[in-house]
């Protein structure tokens, strides 16, 4: 078993109606289910915060969702609020068939720092266990999906390609948000840490 589908965030508050809606994030739903079948593993990443999460813009007075901040481990988005654990819009999408996971790794859980990458908290250090899981399993060659190509996508993939897996980006089965040029960069960023964008 070498080869791992990583499918992050395809959750209902990221989908049109939720609190942090990506454009078309429900149309990957069938083709990321069709995808699955070909891969040895399949991981799923979730984002689960608990309410008054640091990164809520509704946590900071005088602040709004999408203004910059510095954190103690550095710049964050301040988001609306969203996938908070155990409510609906942090239920995986209805349609994407989550009996084909092997593992479910939970983001964001920490009420002090968020976690975008499917690898680390924010600060960049802290582990998910996610590279030890695949390790112990002889996985090398990965390849990610899900929601949201400028942010958890990308922080997955360019961690991923950091820590010495070979990394593939399907680019038709993401969606980004795309906060002030922030897609384009992610791209680039992607293909500058040797992440293969297809």
């Amino acid at each position: 078993m070498t080869r791992a589908l990583i499918v992050i965030d395809v959750q209902n508050d990221f989908c049109p109606g939720g609190a942090l809606a990506v454009a078309e994030g429900d149309q990957i739903v069938p083709d990321i289910n069709t995808l699955m079948t070909e891969f040895d593993a399949v991981i799923l990443t979730q984002d689960w915060h608990p309410a008054g999460h640091s990164s809520f813009a509704s946590s900071h007075a005088g602040r709004n969702p999408m203004e910059l901040i510095e954190m103690p481990y550095g710049p964050q988005v301040l988001w609306p609020d969203h996938c908070i654990q155990g409510s609906t819009g942090a239920l995986f999408h209805p349609d994407l068939t989550t009996d084909r996971a092997d593992l479910i790794i939970r983001k964001g859980f920490n009420p002090a720092i968020d976690s975008y990458s499917a690898f680390f908290e924010n600060d960049h250090t802290t582990p998910t266990g996610l590279e030890g899981y695949l390790k112990t399993r002889g996985i090398r060659d990965l390849t990610l999906v899900g929601l949201a190509t400028d942010f958890c996508v990308n922080f997955s993939a360019v961690d991923a390609a950091r820590l010495g897996f070979d990394v593939t980006v399907r680019q038709e089965l993401c969606r980004g948000i795309d906060l002030d040029g922030s897609l384009l960069a992610a791209i680039t960023g992607m293909k500058e840490a040797g992440v293969t964008i297809v």
